[in-house]
């Protein structure tokens, strides 16, 4: 329980208050480094783990510092789907395994805290205290891709045929045998109206290094 409550206490920091959805994010996390019996310092040397949540947001508070994982590390993924949900991978074995609160859950923190007039308080305190085989569920999984594929490589590069914009991590796609970016594939998530100008600072505004 100490490492519990250290570990929402560093997400709260993170986050300037604690929900229950960053109490779900550490359990989740405990749990999935439990079943790969990977230690969280350890992997952050080695880099032995990947996290694929299937959300933003709070919930990866609570994964983060539970897992030492993080999107500026390239081992935190997000794939999101709206779902409180991350996958751990295990790097070095390609073994998977994901996790989620179990159905119900939430009816059920309810009872383990009646005295709690509000739900997300009830929540709040119950997600902390119910056994893994309560609040969670887990299943071993096989991914789509590779391991390497989905991390990809910095020192991967390509240049798009039709934008002419640089394209690393071997996130380029084949238009012809030409590397094509994403979004000139057709699979952009913006429009563009029109290019604009960059304003030109005055002399006495500069950036500060």
């Amino acid at each position: 329980m100490d490492t519990l409550l250290s570990l929402l206490e560093e997400s709260q920091m993170r986050h300037t208050h604690l929900c229950p959805r960053q109490v779900l994010g550490v359990r989740i996390a405990l749990a999935g480094l439990k079943l790969l019996d990977i230690d969280p310092m350890t992997q952050r040397r080695k880099r032995t783990l990947m996290v694929i949540s299937e959300t933003d947001g709070c919930f990866v508070d609570g994964l983060e510092v539970t897992a030492r994982v993080s999107v500026g590390h390239r081992s935190l993924k997000i794939e999101d789907y709206g779902k409180i949900a991350a996958t751990f991978v295990d790097v070095s074995s390609d073994r998977a395994v994901r996790l989620r609160p179990a159905i119900g859950a939430r009816e059920l923190a309810v009872s383990y805290c009646r005295e709690e007039e509000r739900s997300y308080f009830a929540q709040l305190k119950a997600y902390q205290i119910m056994p893994d085989d309560q609040l969670l569920r887990a299943e071993w999984i096989t991914l789509h891709q590779k391991i390497q594929q989905i991390m990809g490589s910095p020192r991967q590069r390509a240049y798009c045929i039709r934008c002419g914009e640089e394209v690393i991590n071997g996130r380029e796609v084949s238009d012809g045998g030409l590397p094509t970016c994403k979004a000139c594939a057709g699979h952009a998530y913006y429009h563009s109206a029109e290019n604009v100008s960059i304003v030109k600072f005055s002399s006495e505004e500069t950036y500060s290094p």
